[in-house]
C-alpha cells in the first residue's frame, strides 16, 4: 500500500502545471503533424472508399463521414498527447515563446504551404527505402544481406 501511495505521489508531483498543459496543446495543434494529419486522413479514406466500389453514393458518404469523425477524434488524441509531452519537457516560459511564434502570421503561412511543400518534396525524392538502400550498400561492401534488395 505504501508503494502505491509513493507512486501516486510521484506521478502527481511530476504533473506539469495547467498553464503548461494548455500551452503545450496550443503548440501541438500548430505542429507539422497536426497540419499534415487531415490530408493523411483524407488520403486513407479515399483509398478505403476505393476498395469498395460497390458502395452506393449514400453508403460512400456515410463511410467518409464515419472516417472523418474517427480521424478528428484521433487527431484530438494526438494533439493532447503531443501537448502533454511538450508540457512535461518544456518550461512555461519556453512554451509561451514557442506558442507565440507558432501563432504568428509567418507561421500560419508556413503551415498553409507545408502540405503542398511536403508532397512536392516526396515527388522530387521518389521512393525512399532506407533499409533497402543500406542493405544494397552493405551487400556491395561485404557480399552479405544481398537478398534484401
Amino acid at each position: 500500500m505504501l508503494n502505491l501511495l509513493i507512486m501516486l505521489a510521484a506521478q502527481m508531483a511530476a504533473a506539469p502545471p495547467v498553464e503548461a498543459e494548455l500551452l503545450g496543446r496550443r503548440l501541438a495543434a500548430k505542429s507539422g503533424i497536426a497540419t499534415i494529419a487531415p490530408l493523411m486522413i483524407e488520403k486513407d479514406l479515399t483509398e478505403l472508399a476505393g476498395e469498395a466500389p460497390d458502395l452506393s453514393p449514400a453508403e460512400r458518404a456515410r463511410l467518409l463521414a464515419i472516417g472523418r469523425a474517427e480521424g478528428q477524434a484521433g487527431l484530438g488524441r494526438l494533439v493532447a498527447a503531443l501537448g502533454h509531452a511538450y508540457a512535461q519537457r518544456l518550461s512555461v516560459a519556453d512554451l509561451r515563446v514557442l506558442v507565440a511564434q507558432s501563432e504568428s502570421p509567418a507561421a500560419a503561412r508556413r503551415r498553409a504551404a507545408e502540405p503542398e511543400a511536403i508532397m512536392a518534396t516526396m515527388r522530387a525524392l521518389g521512393e525512399l527505402d532506407l533499409k533497402k538502400n543500406v542493405a544494397a550498400a552493405f551487400c556491395r561492401e561485404t557480399g552479405k544481406l544481398c537478398e534484401r534488395h
